[in-house]
């Protein structure tokens, strides 16, 4: 019994990540004030930009514009100043402030 319960897990598949202090449904409309939809398409959001990578299942990917680590702590301080993460980076830092971080990456972390 315990076999077939284990048969459905997969070692591979990655986990969905929490935030503290994060609500993703404030973060999705955050996304929308914040115009991240100019540059990116995102899912549940009025977003079809194509200047910046797609951000569906963000929260599969190991990696933050292909150099950090996918952790919450750092994909807020990669929202709120992407260039001191990433000297040369096309993203702008946007006046996000790390609450305001913190919830837009809970939704980055919520799977659709």
């Amino acid at each position: 019994m315990a076999l077939c319960l284990l048969a459905g897990c997969s070692r591979d598949e990655p986990q969905a990540l929490r935030v503290d202090g994060g609500d993703p449904v404030r973060g999705k409309a955050l996304m929308n004030q914040y115009q991240c939809g100019a540059c990116h398409a995102i899912p549940d959001v009025a977003a079809r930009g194509t200047a910046g990578p797609p951000l569906a299942d963000f929260w599969r990917r190991s990696y933050i514009a292909g150099q950090i680590p996918n952790l919450p702590e750092s994909l807020v301080a990669w929202i709120v100043n992407p260039p001191a993460l990433v000297p040369g980076t096309r993203m702008p830092v946007m006046g996000v402030s790390e609450a305001d971080a913190r919830h837009m990456a809970a939704a980055l972390y919520t799977p659709q």
